[in-house]
């Protein structure tokens, strides 16, 4: 057991005087800048698509396999090697997160949060509220998870929201596809540094995966040639589909590790739950994938509500649902999940230019598009959103604003800047609605992991649900000078349209108006020349209609335009708030320097689960009216706060709420119950200042809210000083 120091006298300050005293300790760790290599990523992307060229050949040399364990390629916020096994034992401990039913043996994919994971939640959602919602002046809904089938039928969920997998023929274990060809080609390609004598830095496995892994890894050297390919086909790996997957496996006589046998051909799997709504089970449902589609069908009354005014966003917060084929890598890929999503409304005709784009222009991103990532490259290029926009690297204005506020909120709640990049999706691997798409991806013991999407989803979703509802998904604006309009209309005769196609008169109407002016034109010649024209109508006898001129008449007309009416386009940024809040987790994590035990996580004051520790160091009761003063002080101001008053020292309590995150230590002392001054430490560099409660307080008050740093506190009130304190490492 290591000494500890005893207490020392205290002395009153003075102007420019420091305290002196044992509460004070030194640990202060500098930050290094670090720069990642090319790592695989964690995505959510599903269908893929490439064309496959190169021939397979290899050589082999066996070398003896050292048993030497390898630390993973992440760092953490000091830039020492990342234990990854201590920070999620420490979390776990600490009740971050937990396994959902864990005394019944968990479910893959389903997690609990505890007190600080809820609170450190429930803040980036505070945060994400007051940088879009509030700034924006977005409009913001709530609604149902439940979602009947016709409306995801409608968006495309029910035929295409899928991601490819494959069944192991002998032991039935499913497989995700894309993962299982890229562990493979991981795992030969690290074979192959080591044939060639290379360090060789493991990737960190989910430890649920461990026991489906090969017991090692032959070290077998590959043509450079074939090292090449490996790599290049790494590097767009979410571009492939089903199809080209199966031909990868083939073609590389990929072999599942836990059975050494090739899996069968992959097949698509939807990852919506599907259920059925009511007692009847009639109405068939699932649990929504995504929070879009209820805004999208608000859209009229959020438009109604705003007014009229275009440009608008409305913004949801929610759980969503995916049935996920393999989930791994703890929060950053599970079944339920909190989203916060963003539909940013815009008129097309304007050609997506955003009014505030001025104000981000200089933000500089790390940027990988998609034309280096079919080269076979993972080279990121660092530019102004100003100039990719420019440069039509981003697509729109509107979509380079929402890119650059992205960035600046991760920064703001804490983001590894030198681990951050946007990656833009290739061609195959988009949505099936959007047309332009960027990732924000944060680098983790995973790999790349994206954590915000930011699509450019055109008008896909307001067509398709007007299209099949008849809803008016559109909007009505007055033009100040009138347009005149000539074109092709026909003009159909009710009264003898009906009897002649009864059940299918609307259907061979909506064919007649639906015909664009160049079919029109010519039908209208035909109908002049012949007396009848013949029509596409698909499911309405053998798909060719027959319509006479008694029914139909197709006429040039003009006419004059007062109101406008189309249908925008969306820009949508979607939070995926699991995901960024490990990654947060990841980011802030170091140790203290020659105490390993001594783990820190460094959030930022704003994000952190509990803003204050309150430390009595004595139990006797002359303490409990200062910690019930001051917590309620602390309460009154907005600022949470935690007692810590069990029988541990003062620097063991310290640790155990630095591994909390807890940025700020307030200590009640015997100098305390003198002159009612009070300690006030800061979490990284353990330093402190000792001043009066108000004054204690208010300061406290500044630091949460950002409008002052340490350094600023440090220079305002006196600092505390004393002999060094020894800490024991943090115990429960």
């Amino acid at each position: 057991m290591r000494p500890l120091a005893r207490l020392a006298s205290l002395r009153s300050p003075v102007a420019g005087q420091a305290f002196k005293s044992t509460l004070s300790t030194r640990a202060v760790a500098s930050r290094t800048s670090w720069t990642p290599a090319p790592i695989p990523r964690i995505s959510s992307t599903s269908l893929r698509s490439f064309s496959l060229s190169t021939s397979h050949h290899r050589f082999q040399v066996y070398v003896k396999k050292q048993n030497t364990k390898m630390t993973s390629t992440a760092t953490t916020l000091k830039g020492q090697p990342l234990d990854k096994g201590a920070l999620e034992s420490m979390l776990r401990r600490r009740m971050f997160f937990a396994p959902s039913f864990d005394i019944y043996g968990g479910v893959a994919g389903l997690y609990d949060y505890g007190p600080p994971g809820c609170a450190l939640q429930a803040n980036i959602i505070d945060i994400w509220r007051k940088h879009f919602v509030l700034e924006e002046d977005m409009l913001e809904v709530d609604c149902t998870a439940l979602t009947p089938h016709d409306v995801l039928k409608t968006s495309g969920h029910v035929d295409k929201f899928a991601d490819w997998m494959c069944k192991d023929p002998k032991n039935g274990d499913i497989l995700r596809a894309d993962h299982f060809v890229e562990d493979v080609l991981e795992a030969r390609l690290k074979g192959d540094k080591e044939a060639r004598g290379q360090k060789v830095e493991d990737k960190e496995e989910d430890p649920k995966r461990k026991k489906k892994k090969a017991k090692g890894t032959e070290a077998v050297k590959l043509e450079d040639a074939v090292v090449k390919e490996y790599e290049e086909i790494l590097a767009q790996i979410d571009n492939y589909n089903g199809e080209q997957l199966g031909e990868l496996i083939k073609k590389y006589d990929l072999k599942n590790p836990a059975t050494g046998v090739q899996p069968e051909p992959p097949v698509a799997f939807n990852l919506m739950f599907q259920t059925a709504i009511g007692p009847s089970g009639n109405l068939a449902g699932y649990m929504r994938p995504e929070t879009a589609q209820g805004q999208f069908l608000n859209f009229a009354k959020l438009l109604e509500y705003n007014a009229g005014n275009m440009p608008f966003a409305s913004a949801s917060i929610g759980k969503s649902y995916r049935n996920e084929i393999a989930p791994r890598g703890g929060l950053l890929r599970v079944r339920e999940f909190l989203m916060a999503e963003i539909e940013h409304f815009v008129d097309p005709a304007g050609h997506k230019k955003h009014e505030r784009f001025h104000e981000v222009a200089d933000i500089e991103l790390a940027l990988l598009d998609r034309n280096v990532q079919l080269s076979g490259q993972t080279t990121v290029t660092k530019m102004t959103i100003g100039e990719a926009v420019k440069q039509k690297i981003v697509d729109n204005e509107t979509l380079g604003y929402f890119l650059a506020r992205i960035h600046l909120f991760l920064k703001k709640i804490g983001v590894d800047q030198s681990k951050i990049r946007f990656r833009q999706h290739m061609g195959n691997e988009m949505a099936h609605y959007a047309c332009d798409c960027w990732d924000a991806e944060l680098l983790t013991s995973s790999g790349w992991v994206e954590c915000v999407g930011c699509a450019d989803r055109s008008a896909y979703d307001l067509t398709v649900h007007a299209k099949k509802t008849g809803a008016p998904l559109v909007v009505r604006e007055t033009l100040e000078t009138p347009e005149i309009v000539e074109k092709w209309e026909p003009e159909i005769n009710s009264k003898k349209f009906g009897p002649t196609f009864r059940k299918d008169a609307k259907t061979v109407e909506a064919a007649i108006l639906a015909l664009p002016q160049e079919e029109l034109a010519k039908l209208a010649e035909e109908l002049k020349t012949n007396g009848k024209i013949v029509v596409d109508v698909p499911g309405v006898g053998d798909g060719k209609v027959e319509v006479s001129k008694d029914l139909v008449a197709i006429e040039w007309k003009k006419h004059t335009i007062n109101i406008r009416e189309y249908t925008p386009n969306v820009i949508e940024p979607s939070f995926g708030i699991g995901r960024i809040l490990y990654s947060l987790l990841e980011h802030n994590y170091w140790v203290r320097e020659g105490d390993e035990a001594r783990g820190v996580i460094s959030f930022p004051p704003a994000v952190a689960p509990v803003k204050v520790l309150i430390v009595p160091i004595s139990s006797k009761a002359e303490f409990a009216p200062h910690v019930r003063r001051l917590s309620q002080k602390l309460r009154s101001v907005g600022i949470s706060s935690r007692v810590d008053d069990s029988s541990a020292s003062i620097g063991r309590r310290y640790a155990r709420n630095d591994e909390l995150g807890t940025p700020f230590g307030l200590t009640i002392d015997f100098q305390t119950l003198q002159d009612g001054t009070f300690t006030l430490r800061e979490r990284d560099s353990t330093r402190q200042v000792r001043a009066e409660e108000e004054k204690i307080v208010d300061a406290i008050k500044a630091l949460v809210e950002g409008s002052k740093t340490w350094q600023d506190v440090e220079s305002e009130l006196p600092i505390f000083e004393g002999q060094e304190l020894e800490i024991r490492p943090a115990e429960n």
